[in-house]
């Protein structure tokens, strides 16, 4: 497999308290060359907080000339689908990163195996019958010490052998656990004699009906991190407290010790590798207005509250990036948030802005109108039509230039114009003047409206004295607006997204509601809008500002050139800050 894409040789060096410590052991001789992995659970979707871990992970690795591995850990096969699988490549890969080696938590069943029988051997497991219920009873609380299970001291030939039969599925789920033996009065309750495998009768997607017991996800974890010779587990801080258990597995199976142990890896085609990893905790990154629950993103989409794992409004990763967010922004955001040793919940606006940044120095502009008031040039000929030069980027004469088609008949934005205006309005009234974008400067003559009173069209006049390159061009008025040419712009379904709740903390229950509760119902709005010709021609994907209304993405999906189709990816400003 390919490495993962290095870094521009030109980026500033990162100091952060992970990247030091790296760079310790680097010097120091304690490792050659760094290894790191990304290890996601297959049970759904990647969602932005997963974002800053494939940047770490990936990162650091190309950034100390090390490799990065993938790794499905694929220990719970009731809740884990292809479908992810799939999904969560796509995602690494759209980050820009590529994994050295493509690995599964499944690939080492057989040596997390031998590595359980090796403990009991040790006299550091023991197969225990107490129920979940059971087990909880017995585990004591954060003040109260724990009660060593009565199946404590079986022999080791006792354990063995109900271990085997374990294994060859002699038992129903539930009857039995391996526990390690640790210390039932230890302060961290993750010491507290934890179970390391279970009894499960479900159909691995991998290893089909192969294993009827799995191993437990802290064991699976660390012993995986061991094998693929890692030399540094990030992870989250949530983990913090299981680090001793880590270090406990790690240290008392000793991989690197006893090659034995990894002997089934031979049958995978999988090298021996194993090493001592060290583990390595970060904040995990939160945002207000989100939830970022597996559960609860699950629960959304089950219960058809968005349109799917993939809804623009989701804080998916195929979410985002169907929305219109760009992996370069997201990089952006990552850097902007930095890497600490405190979780806090941080503002969306770091990473809206991170988008509006990203897009406003690469996004080429186009014109569209959202809702369409038409105008009638009136001392235009019916049939005129002209080719109007625009830039095609303000900002990057590199992007070039295009042709957008004038005429007599435009359409602008509803909102351009009013009767009555409100003071320090600045574009169309009637009997005002105001700049058309690139075209001229018109005056509004008369506002032509329906049996309702509402406006419906308006007469207004070209001064040819103020088209482009002209003196008149100079000419000062107060405003200036976009519009389209009505004879040759093209229909698009435009969807508007905004936040998808309403409050900064959706998963608060103080006032006893629920985060569905809290649902935002103008998350999504479908308006029938008008786009330039050249906007309609977009890839799937392709992202620009609609002048004056917003970033706009062509849908992953739906877009094609004669149906157009574009997400609202972000505002041009901050509406929200505005509102609380």
């Amino acid at each position: 497999m390919s490495s993962q894409l290095p870094e521009a040789t030109d980026a500033p060096v990162r100091t952060d308290f992970i990247r030091q410590i790296v760079r310790e052991d680097l010097a120091s001789g304690k490792h050659g060359a760094i290894k790191t992995r990304f290890p996601p659970e297959p049970n759904g979707y990647l969602h932005i907080g997963h974002a800053k871990a494939i940047c770490l992970d990936f990162g650091i690795a190309a950034e100390f000339g090390g490799v990065c591995n993938l790794r499905l850990d694929d220990t719970n096969p009731a809740r884990e689908d292809p479908e992810y699988v799939r999904a969560i490549q796509d995602d690494v890969r759209w980050l820009g990163f590529d994994w050295h080696s493509l690995r599964h938590a499944s690939d080492y069943f057989g040596v997390y195996y031998l590595a359980c029988e090796k403990l009991i051997k040790d006299g550091k497991a023991f197969v225990c019958d107490l129920s979940q219920e059971q087990v909880r009873e017995y585990r004591g609380t954060l003040t109260e010490p724990g009660r060593n299970s009565p199946f404590r001291e079986r022999s080791v030939e006792e354990n063995l052998d109900l271990f085997r039969r374990m294994r060859a599925g002699e038992f129903p789920d539930g009857a039995r656990t391996l526990r390690a033996r640790i210390d039932m009065q230890s302060g961290n309750m993750n010491l507290r004699d934890p179970a390391l495998y279970r009894i499960k009768h479900v159909e691995h997607q991998n290893t089909g009906s192969e294993w009827p017991i799995y191993p437990m996800y802290d064991m699976a974890h660390a012993l995986g991190d061991a094998i693929e010779g890692i030399t540094h587990s990030l992870c989250t801080l949530e983990f913090e407290d299981h680090r001793p258990l880590y270090d406990w597995c790690v240290d008392n199976v000793d991989l690197a010790g006893h090659p034995e142990l990894l002997e089934p890896l031979a049958t995978k085609g999988l090298p021996k590798e194993a090493a001592k990893p060290r583990q390595i905790e970060f904040s995990r990154l939160n945002f207000n207005y989100l939830v970022m629950s597996k559960r609860k993103l699950m629960q959304l989409v089950t219960d058809k509250l968005v349109d799917g794992w993939d809804d623009p409004r989701m804080p998916t990763l195929q979410g985002i990036r169907r929305r219109g967010y760009t992996a370069s922004a997201l990089k952006l955001m990552v850097e902007r948030v930095g890497i600490s040793k405190q979780n806090s919940l941080l503002d969306i606006s770091i990473l809206e802005g991170a988008l509006r940044d990203d897009l406003d120095a690469h996004a080429p502009r186009r014109m569209a109108v959202l809702e369409p008031l038409k105008v009638v040039l009136a001392n235009l000929d019916a049939a005129h039509t002209e080719m109007l030069r625009f830039s095609n980027h303000p900002k990057d004469d590199a992007q070039g230039m295009r042709d957008i088609p004038f005429g007599r008949e435009l359409w602008i934005e509803r909102e351009d114009f009013e009767e009555v205006p409100p003071k320090g309005f600045k574009r169309l009234t009637l009997g005002g003047e105001v700049r058309l974008r690139g075209a001229g400067i018109i005056r509004c003559d008369e506002a032509i409206k329906d049996a309702d009173g509402r406006v419906t069209e308006l007469r207004c006049t070209l001064d040819l004295e103020s088209r482009p390159g002209m003196e008149g061009a100079n000419r000062k008025v107060k405003g200036t607006i976009h519009w389209v040419s009505a004879r040759h712009a093209v229909a698009a379904e435009v969807r508007l997204y905004d936040r998808l709740f309403r409050v900064p903390d959706p998963d608060s229950d103080a006032d006893g509601k629920t985060f569905v509760d809290h649902l935002n119902p103008d998350s999504r709005k479908v308006v029938t809008a008008y786009v330039e010709p050249e906007a309609a021609r977009a890839a799937p994907e392709q992202s620009f500002q609609f002048e004056r209304l917003g970033y706009f993405v062509a849908d992953r999906y739906d877009h094609k050139a004669d149906a157009p189709v574009f997400n609202r990816s972000v505002t041009l400003r901050d509406t929200w800050a505005q509102k609380v």
